[in-house]
């Protein structure tokens, strides 16, 4: 099993990425568990989700201490105390950034992926929702899930216009990725 943690401000789609993520390892024939962690339900206080995937059935609901991976929509939270508390040794960085990693930002990172998700969504949907685009630098950084897993998955939140825009954001995301390893 490996587990994500997201980080995010109301409003850019955390909790809808981590949904959306489980949904496409289903689609893969693997188990998805998504569930998010949040106060006020406001725009732009901070938002946690969680989300574990695996090869067999998931049974643990608790939120993840020590996860695999971290996806940080929000750039400024990048430098915010405990984004990477318990972060495993081989951890991976997905992150929406338009600046590259000057430094390895913790000890444990062994790979980073990067893109201005802000400008892609802002392009193709019309606001800074980086939430879809982070799904296809993930699967470009790290091979765990694939694109096309994502795109269809997609299909069970978003139709029409939306669909169209996030399937762009996702394809973008994967192809507009900086891969940083240390």
């Amino acid at each position: 099993m490996f587990e994500v943690r997201f980080h995010g401000r109301g409003g850019q789609g955390a909790v809808v990425a981590s949904r959306v993520l489980a949904n496409a390892f289903v689609r893969e024939g693997r188990f998805g568990s998504a569930f998010p962690m949040f106060g006020f339900e406001r725009r732009g206080v901070p938002v946690t989700a969680y989300g574990r995937y695996d090869d067999k059935p998931i049974l643990e609901k608790t939120q993840i201490y020590e996860p695999h991976c971290l996806i940080v929509l929000d750039p400024s939270q990048s430098k915010t105390v405990g984004v990477y508390e318990g972060l495993r040794k081989g951890g991976v960085l997905i992150l929406n950034s338009p600046k590259e990693l000057t430094a390895k930002p913790h000890e444990n990172l062994a790979v980073a992926g990067l893109a201005n998700a802000d400008k892609i969504a802002m392009e193709e949907i019309g606001m800074a929702a980086p939430n879809i685009c982070m799904l296809g630098v993930l699967a470009a950084a790290t091979g765990w899930i694939k694109l096309e897993s994502i795109l269809a998955g997609l299909e069970d939140y978003f139709e029409g216009k939306k669909l169209e825009g996030n399937r762009r954001c996702a394809e973008r995301g994967f192809k507009e990725t900086t891969i940083v390893l240390f």
